[in-house]
Parts: C-alpha cells; sequence; structure tokens
C-alpha cells in the first residue's frame, strides 16, 4: 500500500494528535457546586476558539442494589455551562466497555429535564486502522457514541456494567478505567453555512490507480514518501480542494454529468463519471481547522464507500447540521483523541452533504470511520440513528449522489463487488481479504448495529440509484 502525506504551510496549530493526556483544558468551571474539573487532554495556553468541552470524572454510585464502583458509576444531577452534544470517554481505546450508558439533561429554553437516554456504547468499531501513527499516538482513548441533546444546562448520567450475553449470575465485566463525561458546546453558528431546512436543496449528481490495503500503518509509511508542496492557504484547507472552489468557499457547487465528465483525466474512468452534488465545505459548516493535526493523510486510490449513521439522534434541525458538526468534530479529536473528525462525509436529514476529514473532498483522504478497513474506502455519515427510524429520502438520495461521484472518480461500479484486506477489525483478523459491496455498511466491516437497520436495509436501493447516476 502506498500512501503520501501533504504538510500545510503556516497553520497555526500544534497537532492534536501529539497532545498528551496530562496537560490542562480550555474549558471553563461550571458555577457554583457544579464546578467543572479542567479537561485534562487539552492544551495549554490555546488561543480562543469557538466552542468548548467541560470534561466530568464519573464516580462511584452507592447504592444498595449495586455498590461496587467499579461496576457502576456516574455523574450525579448538577447544574453545568450550557453544552448541546455529549458523550463518555475512557483512558484505554483498546479496553472493551460491557455497559449500559443513560442520561438525562435540563434544557436550556425550557428548564424541563428530558427522560433517560441511552448513549450507542462503541466497543472499538470507529476509529483508526491498528498500526497506524493516528491509532498508536497514544493519545486516542475509547468512547460511545456522541448523543446530541441541543442546549442545555444541567446534566444526569449513570453507567453501570453488564454480564455478556450467555452468562448468568452478578457481572464480571468491570467498567473501563478513566471514564468522563464529556460535554460538548459547538459554539456560535458561523454566517452563511449550509444547513437549511428545505428537503431537497442540498444535493444534485482525478481517477486513481488500484492498490491493497496493507498492514503497515498509511500515516508511517507516508512520511517516508514526497511531501507534495501546498500553498499558504492551506490552513483553512481550501488548496486541498483546489480547482473545486474559489478561495474560502462555503460550498463546492454541483456540475451536470458532462461537466463531471471534463473533470477527470482517466479515459477508462470518465464513461462513468457521475455529476457532482453540492458540498458544503469545513468552512461552511464552521470547523475550527486549529484543532486539527495540521497534516493530510492520503491512501492511494477509493475502492469502496462505507455507510454509517452518527448515532446522535434525530433530535436535530438541518439549520442545527452545522452545529451537530462541530460538537462531533470537537468530540472526535478532543475527546477522542483523533487527529481530525473520523468521516470523509456528512450528510444531514434533508440531504445536504457536508466535507468531513481534511484533505481535499476528491482525494483518497485516510478516515478514521471503519476500523479495519480505513484503507481505500470513503467513510459516510448519515447524521442521525437509524435503528427504528426510516431514514428521509433526501438524505439516502444524497448517499447515492455522492457514492456515484466519488466511486465515479475512480471508475468503481456502484453495484459492484470488492475485495479488502483487513487492518484488523475484530471481526476479521488482520490481514484477511474480505469480498464485500463496493457500497457496504458499517457492520459488514464489523460487528455493530451502525448504521441502524433502517438505514443498512436502503443500501440496495442506494446502490441502484447510484449505478443510474453513473450511467450504467
Amino acid at each position: 500500500m502506498r500512501a503520501y502525506l501533504a504538510t500545510s504551510i503556516g497553520v497555526a496549530c500544534t497537532a492534536a494528535l501529539l497532545l498528551p493526556l496530562s496537560q490542562p483544558s480550555d474549558a471553563l468551571a461550571a458555577p457554583g457546586p457544579a464546578t467543572a474539573p479542567d479537561q485534562p487532554h487539552l492544551r495549554t495556553g490555546a488561543a480562543a476558539v469557538p466552542g468548548s468541552t467541560q470534561s466530568l470524572p464519573l464516580t462511584p454510585l452507592a447504592t444498595r442494589r449495586s455498590p461496587d464502583a467499579a461496576r457502576e458509576q456516574g455523574v450525579a444531577r448538577r447544574d453545568v455551562r450550557p453544552f448541546s452534544l455529549l458523550g463518555v470517554v475512557w483512558d484505554d481505546a483498546d479496553a472493551e466497555f460491557h455497559g449500559t450508558v443513560q442520561v438525562r439533561t435540563r434544557a436550556t429554553a425550557t428548564h424541563v429535564w428530558s427522560d433517560w437516554q441511552d448513549l450507542e456504547t462503541h466497543n472499538q468499531e470507529h476509529g483508526a486502522d491498528p498500526g497506524t501513527q493516528e491509532r498508536d499516538s497514544g493519545t486516542v482513548h475509547g468512547s460511545t457514541a456522541p448523543l446530541w441533546v441541543g442546549g442545555s444546562d444541567g446534566v444526569e448520567l449513570r453507567v453501570r456494567a453488564v454480564q455478556e450475553d450467555g452468562e448468568s449470575g452478578p457481572p464480571r465485566a468491570l467498567l473501563p478505567r478513566g471514564l468522563r463525561l464529556e460535554l460538548i458546546d459547538p459554539g456560535e453558528e458561523p454566517a452563511d453555512t449550509g444547513g437549511t431546512d428545505a428537503v431537497g436543496k442540498g444535493s444534485t449528481g482525478e481517477a486513481g490507480g488500484t492498490a491493497d490495503s496493507g498492514a503497515t500503518g498509511p500515516l508511517a509509511e507516508a512520511e517516508r514518501a514526497p511531501a507534495a508542496p501546498m500553498s499558504l492557504e492551506e490552513s483553512d484547507t481550501s488548496a486541498a480542494n483546489e480547482g473545486l472552489v474559489t478561495l474560502g468557499a462555503r460550498e463546492i457547487p454541483a456540475l451536470t454529468k458532462a461537466e463531471a465528465e471534463a473533470e477527470v483525466t482517466d479515459t477508462a474512468a470518465r464513461k462513468y463519471a457521475a455529476p457532482r452534488p453540492r458540498i458544503v465545505t469545513r468552512r461552511g459548516w464552521g470547523a475550527d481547522e486549529s484543532l486539527r493535526e495540521k497534516r493530510f493523510g492520503y491512501t492511494s486510490t477509493v475502492k469502496a464507500a462505507f455507510v454509517h449513521h452518527s448515532a446522535t439522534g434525530n433530535n436535530y434541525t438541518c439549520k442545527e447540521a452545522p452545529s451537530v458538526l462541530r460538537s462531533i468534530y470537537r468530540y472526535h479529536v478532543r475527546s477522542s483523541g483523533w487527529r481530525d473528525f473520523g468521516y470523509n462525509f456528512a450528510i444531514d436529514k434533508c440531504g445536504n452533504i457536508y466535507e468531513g476529514r481534511a484533505g481535499g473532498v476528491a482525494r483518497p483522504v485516510l478516515g478514521a470511520h471503519t476500523l479495519g478497513f480505513n484503507t481505500n474506502t470513503v467513510g459516510i455519515a448519515v447524521l442521525g440513528t437509524y435503528s427504528g427510524t426510516n431514514p428521509p429520502e433526501a438524505a439516502t438520495t444524497a448517499v447515492a449522489q455522492l457514492t456515484a461521484w466519488k466511486l465515479g472518480l475512480h471508475g468503481v461500479n456502484p453495484k459492484g463487488k470488492v475485495t479488502l484486506t483487513s487492518g484488523g477489525s475484530g471481526k476479521y483478523a488482520k490481514g484477511t481479504r474480505v469480498g464485500m459491496n463496493t457500497i457496504s455498511g458499517h457492520r459488514d466491516g464489523f460487528s455493530t448495529e451502525c448504521p441502524g437497520s433502517r438505514l443498512y436495509g436502503r443500501l440496495g436501493t442506494v446502490r441502484a440509484a447510484a449505478a443510474r447516476y453513473q450511467g450504467r
């Protein structure tokens, strides 16, 4: 597997990937008895940036039912600084989490407490592949899925260990060490973001070679490859999308099929180039570029797409989608210790498509979305939870349009099959060659419910529609 890194020049940030766990927080303490401790994994002396994180360590919940601190922990009901998204993290990303997480919050607008809500627990199913520099940095933590709760200023949390399937008696699984509740404030809404509540406004329709995924870490190998020169404007990622947008643009405009074909240099791939849908850039949704690792990581091609749901719940409007993205971004980088936003793209319930991990929407950017299968693939997250809720047609249409265009750049048939080599996913041992659909769900690469049964059940329709957009 070949890969390369492009280093941006003049980026005023410290690599988030290299942050030690023990550094102080940029979070402010909540007033009175709800004073929140410093978040230990944030930088010292960082300039003020939009948004913030409060990090609250979990403590034993002394009850007659479960007095064991290793089996039941939480955060007692308390006032906190305003936040909109939350999640639970722990020290060791490799530590299995066998338990349940429930939370209730108080809305700032109504001062009413919500019912208890479940957080989806991630057991190593997301993130960078084993053996990569991002995964082995020493700063990556285990984490649940984040949950969007909207403007809130009160919280209560309970976490309980549970027995494994087939076991009886008291649970033997212990909770992982260093459990913390992360409360994310996305910051002020940037002007002219791409979100809209109008269904259908969000979407409309450089070729690479092929390479098998290898066992070596793409970022580590990339450091030995010649770095591609980048302009000074790369600090806001505009140069990464060079040729697609003007400098500082908030969106990449849609192209017709004929216009898209003209953008593809490979003759074989050009025949099946698909219309390019409108894409809201990172600048458009207000990404703070000082948070992320300053370098861009790439693999050699794109062979397949993995579809996810964000599992953040469906209680958001499309106008709030940029805030949801900024919150997830901060949770991925500051709380989970990843180098950037994990997914390559995100799609809201109205069909708006957003640029995810930095590096250029037309390039094979190495993401952290499907553990074991990030190399030579693209990860697309539909914002919401679709285990028991049907995904909106606008969202699945956007998935089809985006995959048709992205896979079409590399001549990949959306209805085709592909063989990928696992980098170690839990479901497939490292080095295992696995046959998959070129548009697959996260559960195809890992033992998970993602992207939810309702969204997963729509992937056949997505494949057929994407193939039509390519003219197949």
